[in-house]
Formats: structure tokens, C-alpha cells, sequence
């Protein structure tokens, strides 16, 4: 089976497991400390804060912006419901809103039409790795006194107009689980440059604790902390911490590579009248996933690949869909419509020409 997607872990990451053992310090330490300076390097950020996960990020950041019952979030439907239950678990709305056809990412316009005296946030999804209209969301954030929050759990080492997603606007969220452009196994991170909403989330991130940190970074107990402020179990271990710096380094090489396979990808089926292909700039996008539009046939056309041993699937089935969700649905006729048109096709970084070609004849023999 060619697999949808894979992640790309060897000797190099099990070794720097190895030292986190050899050390004893599984939890939050020095190599969470290395690690988030490594990514401030990358993205040259002012805070970058390690969770857990990249739906506590979310969460995180909601919480440490006061997020609470009546206040509204305006979130594409179009996304994995760890966007949506991190809005929710704050107890506040969310708010579901339109993507645009081509590019899949949030209808700026959309989010005009749905703005309220109790809109709090803007969420925007950057789609596959393809940058949203930064600077016509933080336009509008500014306009009505909004605060942005990003979910770039696709989009590590993407770039908008020259700059990488995280090194501005207001609050970014990434995600590194086993399938994103690179992996810490599990975890996540909040970046961002407000000094007082930053020391809050560094505060939040482990129940609260704020005297312990930088024993914790040295990997070194200390029985005096202070608990300032209510708090999650949301930060990052060492085992963790050490995978994510060893994909840090590869992530130059993980972009270019599925970048060359998108590019393949396009140009075998720029001329099949049965597909629509996606807005992409690939010379700024790190191409989380490869998605096409299938006119007649989607979801043949995936039983067909599964039945030539091709993974293939389906991101996102809509949340305003969702029974959890049901309160509130509202029609969103861009996003029902292509729900029932895309489809995910395999692309990770090990994949090989031939595992490609394989996926594009099978593709063009089902039509």
C-alpha cells in the first residue's frame, strides 16, 4: 500500500532519543529549551512556547486571551476538528465561515459578513501549507479590534510574500505530529511577540508554575515553584523536544523534495478535464498535502485507488456537519460543495517517482 502520508525518522532522531535516556530527564528540559530557540532561529520569532500537541496550542492561546462563554471565534469549517474543540473547550462559539474555491483557505469577505459585537478571534487555516491573505485578515483584525490566532499546523516553513508563517502577525499556531512537515513525534508550539500574553502561555503551559521553569530547562529538580495562575498539563518532553531538533535541520530538503512531487503531481493532471488542481505558489508554500478536485466520481475514484493499493483521503469532511457542532451550523455553500469534490492525494517526503507515477496511472485509468 502507498501510504497517504509518512513521516520521515531514522537513526539520527533515535540517537538524540538516546541522549534524552542517557540523561534520565524525560520531561520538559534543556532539550525543550534547545528546541524552541532552534525554531525562534528559523522563523526568527520573539517567543516560541512547546506544547504538547498542536490543538493545545490552539487552546492555549485562546485561554491566555480570556476566551469564554457568548464570545465568537470565526473559524473555516474546513479543517480538522482539533481546531474547532480547542474554541469550544474555552467555552466560547465558534463561529463557522466560507473558503475560497480555488485555494481552499478562509473567504475574507465571509469573515466580514459574520463579525459581531461578540467576535473575539479570527482563525484563520493556512490550507495544505498555502498561506492565507495575511495582510487582509490582519487588516481586518485591526479594523474591528480583533485578535488573530493562526492554525498553521499545515504550514511550518510556509511563506507569505517573502516572510515565514510565524515571524509576524499576531498569534501562530503550529502542529509537529507524526505527519506534518516535520514531526516531534507529538507536539506543537505557540509563537508570537506580545511580552505579556508570552509570559502567560510559558505560565499556562505547565499548571500554572512559574519559579520552576528554568530548573526544569537546566534538568534540575527544585522543590520551591510558585502557582500564579490557573494552568494546563500541555508542555513538551525531552523525547520529544530531541526528535523535533533533529527534523528541524532536514526541513530545507523535506520542502524541496515535495515540492518537486507537487509539481509532478500538476503536471500530469493539468490537462485531465476531469480534475481542478488548487491555487499553488510552490515557490512559497512547504506543501503540507497534495488535493485535488474530482468533478464526477470522488468517492469511486478513492475505492478505486484502495483497490490498487493507493491510501488516498479526505481533508476535511466539513465540522459545521459534525453532530458536536450541530448548534451551530449555518449553510456554507463554497465548503458543501467542494466537500463532495476533494481529495488527498499519497505525498511524503520518502515517496519515490515511481510511487507517484503509480498514483497518477491508477488516477487516469479509473477516468
Amino acid at each position: 500500500m502507498i501510504p497517504n502520508s509518512r513521516p520521515s525518522i531514522g537513526d539520527d532522531e533515535l540517537n538524540e532519543v538516546k541522549k534524552v535516556f542517557s540523561s534520565g530527564w524525560l520531561g520538559m528540559g534543556s532539550f525543550v529549551f534547545d528546541f524552541e530557540n532552534a525554531v525562534k532561529d528559523y522563523l526568527r520569532a520573539k517567543y516560541v512556547i512547546a506544547v504538547n500537541t498542536g490543538t493545545s496550542a490552539l487552546h492555549i492561546a485562546l485561554d491566555a486571551l480570556g476566551l469564554g462563554d457568548d464570545d465568537e471565534v470565526i473559524v473555516p469549517s474546513l479543517t480538522f476538528a482539533g481546531t474547532i474543540q480547542a474554541i469550544i473547550a474555552c467555552g466560547a462559539r465558534p463561529i463557522f465561515c466560507d473558503v475560497e474555491e480555488n485555494t481552499l483557505n478562509i473567504d475574507i469577505n465571509d469573515v466580514r459578513s459574520k463579525i459581531t459585537a461578540k467576535t473575539k478571534v479570527i482563525m484563520p487555516v493556512h490550507y495544505g501549507g498555502l498561506a492565507c491573505d495575511m495582510d487582509g485578515l490582519l487588516k481586518t483584525a485591526e479594523e474591528f479590534n480583533l485578535r488573530i490566532v493562526e492554525d498553521a499546523a499545515h504550514a511550518f516553513g510556509s511563506n507569505y510574500k517573502g516572510r515565514k508563517i510565524g515571524s509576524f502577525g499576531d498569534i501562530t499556531c503550529f502542529s509537529f505530529d507524526p505527519i506534518k512537515n516535520i514531526t516531534c513525534g507529538e507536539g506543537g508550539a505557540v509563537v508570537l511577540s506580545d511580552d505579556k500574553l508570552g509570559e502567560r502561555i510559558i505560565q499556562k503551559r505547565i499548571l500554572g508554575i512559574d519559579k520552576d521553569t528554568w530548573h526544569r530547562y537546566k534538568n534540575e529538580h527544585s522543590w520551591y515553584y510558585e502557582v500564579v495562575v490557573p494552568g494546563l498539563r500541555y508542555h513538551m518532553s525531552n523525547i520529544n523536544a530531541a526528535i523535533g531538533l533533529i527534523q528541524l535541520k532536514k526541513i530545507d530538503k523535506f520542502i524541496e523534495k515535495k515540492r518537486k512531487l507537487c509539481r509532478l503531481y500538476d503536471q500530469e493532471f493539468k490537462n485531465k478535464e476531469e480534475i481542478t488542481l488548487l491555487d499553488k505558489d510552490y515557490g512559497q508554500i512547504a506543501p503540507f498535502n497534495y488535493v485535488i478536485k474530482v468533478k464526477k466520481g470522488r468517492d469511486q475514484l478513492m475505492e478505486h485507488l484502495k483497490n490498487n493499493a493507493i491510501s488516498a483521503g479526505i481533508h476535511y469532511i466539513p465540522n459545521h456537519q459534525q453532530p458536536l457542532f450541530k448548534p451551530f451550523y449555518r449553510r456554507l455553500p463554497v465548503t458543501e460543495s467542494i466537500f463532495g469534490q476533494i481529495l488527498t492525494l499519497p505525498l511524503y517526503f520518502d515517496m519515490q517517482d515511481s510511487d507517484l507515477f503509480k498514483v497518477v496511472e491508477a488516477v487516469k485509468k479509473f477516468f
